[in-house]
């Protein structure tokens, strides 16, 4: 065997076998690495799971098989202030004990039966009461902050979840029907089919 070839094939086994513990978790759960907000295999694993619960897997692909709790997480760590952090991981902390306080089990071990009617109880309690008028927009989970932290993280989730799967390349090449500006120009359209006046 080539010296330069044995050389090569030691290093990238080294340089594996270097990389792989930052890659798992004990459990041997992979997670995303994160730099501002500390997230566990069970909390990712959470997250993961409502976003295949707002997009599940049909004929199309669901939210974990288009990587969107990754992107989600990402998002949060990247592009959320300090303060829409810490309010995040609170709503989390929060939303993980009110579905263990009523089911006995974590969110990841519900049937999808159940999931959807937690998700849709915290989308229901979003909606104004007594004839109130609805807003025009959602709104953005900063603006549940004070009020509750669970909102803040079922809208932090949601929002993130539906942005990356409505920019991933799956959404934009397959789903979205792309057509150039100014549009197609018929030249052989018979001036008599024209409405003119």
């Amino acid at each position: 065997m080539d010296r330069r070839t044995l050389i090569k094939n030691l290093a990238l086994v080294v340089g594996g076998a270097v990389l792989l513990p930052s890659c798992l978790h004990p459990d041997g759960t992979t997670y995303i690495k994160l730099k501002h907000i500390d997230i566990d295999a069970d909390q990712e694993k959470t997250i993961a799971d409502m976003c295949e619960t707002f997009i599940p897997k049909t004929n199309t692909p669901g939210a974990k098989e288009l990587n969107l709790p990754a992107f989600v997480l990402k998002m949060i760590d990247d592009c959320y202030g300090k303060k829409d952090q810490q309010a995040f991981l609170a709503g989390m902390a929060k939303f993980t004990e009110m579905v263990k306080t009523k089911y006995n089990s974590s969110f990841s071990e519900l049937s999808v039966k159940d999931r959807e009617a937690i998700l849709t109880g915290i989308e229901n309690s979003a909606k104004p009461k007594d004839g109130a008028k609805a807003p025009t927009r959602r709104p953005r989970p900063q603006k549940h902050l004070q009020d509750d932290p669970v909102m803040a993280f079922y809208w932090g989730v949601k929002q993130q979840t539906i942005f990356a799967y409505t920019t991933s390349q799956y959404f934009m090449t397959k789903l979205v029907f792309y057509d150039m500006v100014p549009g197609r120009y018929n030249v052989h359209y018979p001036v008599s089919k024209l409405k003119l006046g």
